[in-house]
C-alpha cells in the first residue's frame, strides 16, 4: 500500500509505527502539508478533505483519518484484540485523543514550532497548554492503575495517544508530573520494532527550542 504522510506529524507517524511493528511493507510519499502539498489538484482528487495522513490501497481504495486507518490495519492482529467491550474501551480513548488531546497538545507543538516567532497565534498557546494539562490529568489517573489504554495489552489506542504525547514538549508541555506517562511512554518505545518520529525541520526545530 501508499501511504501519503508529513513525517513530522503525529497522525502519520501513527500509521508508521504501527506499519512497521506489523512488518507490512508500504510505500511513503512525503506530503508537506504545511506548504500546501495537501491541496493540489492531484491529491484533492484522491482526498477531497485536504489532509494527511491518507492510505491507497493496491487496488486503488482510498483511507483517510489516522485512526479509522489503524483500526483497519489492526484488524485480526494482538494490537486489536479482547472482546466487543474492550475493543470499545480502546475506541473510547482514540475518541478522547482525537478530541481532548490532539486539538491542544499538538497544535501547541505546532503553533510553537511551525508558526513565526511574531505570529498571532502564539496568544493561543497558555489556553492550549491548560487545555492539553486537563487531557494529560486523564491519562496520568488511568495509567496508574493500567500499564495500557488497549486493554491487557499494548494496542491501537496506546499508537494513537503514543505519537503527539511523545513530543508534548515540543509544544511546552512539561511532562515531569506525570510519572505514569512518563513510564508508559517508556514501555512503548520498548515494544518490538518501535521507531521514533522524525525531527521537525531544521526551521521549526529552532523555533521550538525557543521560549514562549
Amino acid at each position: 500500500m501508499t501511504v501519503y504522510g508529513y513525517s513530522s506529524s503525529g497522525n502519520c507517524h501513527k500509521l508508521r509505527l504501527m506499519l512497521t511493528q506489523l512488518r507490512r511493507e508500504f510505500r511513503w510519499v512525503e506530503i508537506d502539508s504545511t506548504s500546501g502539498g495537501t491541496r493540489t489538484p492531484e491529491y484533492l482528487a484522491k482526498n477531497p478533505n485536504g489532509k494527511v495522513p491518507m492510505i491507497e490501497a493496491d487496488d486503488g481504495r482510498i483511507m483517510t483519518e489516522s485512526n479509522a486507518i489503524l483500526c483497519w490495519l489492526a484488524e485480526d492482529t494482538a494490537f486489536w484484540s479482547g472482546d466487543a467491550w474492550q475493543r470499545a474501551q480502546a475506541l473510547s480513548w482514540m475518541f478522547f485523543e482525537q478530541y481532548s488531546h490532539e486539538p491542544y497538545i499538538a497544535v501547541a507543538r505546532f503553533i510553537r514550532g511551525w508558526t513565526p516567532l511574531d505570529s498571532p497565534r502564539r496568544a493561543d498557546l497558555p489556553k492550549l497548554r491548560e487545555r492539553g494539562q486537563l487531557a494529560l490529568a486523564v491519562m496520568e489517573l488511568h495509567l496508574q492503575q493500567h500499564p495500557w489504554f488497549s486493554g491487557g495489552d499494548y494496542g491501537v489506542a496506546d499508537i494513537a495517544l503514543f505519537a503527539y504525547t511523545d513530543v508534548a514538549d515540543e509544544g511546552g508541555f512539561d511532562l515531569a508530573p506525570y510519572p505514569a506517562i512518563r513510564d508508559w511512554l517508556l514501555r512503548v518505545r520498548r515494544t518490538p520494532n518501535f521507531i521514533a518520529m522524525p525531527l521537525p525541520p531544521v526551521e521549526a526545530a529552532s523555533r521550538i527550542a525557543l521560549p514562549d
